[in-house]
């Protein structure tokens, strides 16, 4: 495997549609393929925003979706791995017609070669007045996935999942050549800018990997605001990239995958677990 890998970040401000919503990201992905990125990773929702219950109407099937097939195609022509850091569709068999957010990685002539659905989904009641329920419209997940790049293991999360280590641990654990873990987002405000970088940090420092955050950024034709500052961190926890704003553009970082074995060997907690009583049964 190689030990060297520049990687692109796109951030975005997505529109309502799927067309819309491809029209908007791909020019940002020609621009970071022609500045040499072998690996693009875009947010949540790339391929349209919208939290309004009535959207679920026009969701399209994967297969179906103009933003799948269109970056699909693209990831061919420029020849790149593409991590689309999850896209709003049909849910498969879901009897009350919610849909799936599904990270997809795709390879460089056009494959999708591993899909993830997000575990854990954001029911919650803030002070400023938001509210939101995506168990109404979004499906949960139900299985962990960890996919093959030629750089190794990719552990895949999306944006509310980074609030449960559990999961990272458990994608750290999986193989030991899982040296980088996404957590594209379209983070609220509030929250954004109270946790957004310190809980990328801890994911980083617990699994020993690069943490790859591309998110939306900005106020979104639905109404709400999200936070943006796409983030790069170290299996150290340090910062090593990142923007400082939410509007939309690229973060370019350059990997040095083998910090992973070295911060592993430093600390290597992912091998001291011991089994222990839950203090629920105390």
């Amino acid at each position: 495997m190689a030990e060297t890998l520049d990687v692109a970040l796109i951030q975005t401000r997505t529109p309502a549609t799927s067309a819309a919503g491809l029209d908007h990201v791909a020019p940002l992905i020609r621009q970071a393929a022609s500045e040499g990125a072998k690996l693009i990773l875009s947010p949540e929702a790339t391929n349209r925003l919208e939290r309004r219950s009535e959207g679920r109407a026009t969701l399209m099937a994967e297969a179906d979706d103009p933003a799948v097939q269109g970056l699909s195609a693209l990831a061919r022509e420029l020849g790149i791995w593409l991590q689309v850091g999850s896209v709003m569709v049909k849910a498969e068999d879901d009897k009350a017609g919610r849909a799936a957010n599904r990270a997809l990685l795709i390879d460089p002539e056009g494959r999708i070669t591993a899909r993830y659905d997000k575990l854990h989904v954001f029911d919650v009641d803030l002070d400023t007045g938001e509210s939101w329920r995506e168990s109404k419209v979004v499906r949960p997940g139900e299985r962990a996935v960890v996919a093959d790049t030629p750089w190794g293991g990719l552990g895949l999360s999306i944006c509310y999942d980074v609030r449960f280590p559990q999961l990272y641990r458990d994608l750290a654990k999986a193989r030991p050549d899982v040296r980088m873990i996404t957590v594209p987002a379209a983070f609220t405000v509030p929250t954004g800018e109270a946790h957004w970088q310190v809980l990328l940090r801890a994911r980083a420092i617990e699994t020993g990997a690069f943490v790859l955050a591309a998110a939306q950024g900005g106020t979104h034709e639905d109404g709400r605001a999200t936070w943006g500052r796409s983030t790069v961190v170290d299996p150290w926890g340090k910062v090593i990239a990142a923007l400082d704003h939410d509007q939309p553009g690229i973060l370019h970082a350059s990997l040095d995958l083998a910090a992973v074995d070295r911060a592993r060997r430093a600390i290597p907690a992912l091998t001291h677990d011991r089994p222990f009583r839950s203090a629920a049964d105390a």
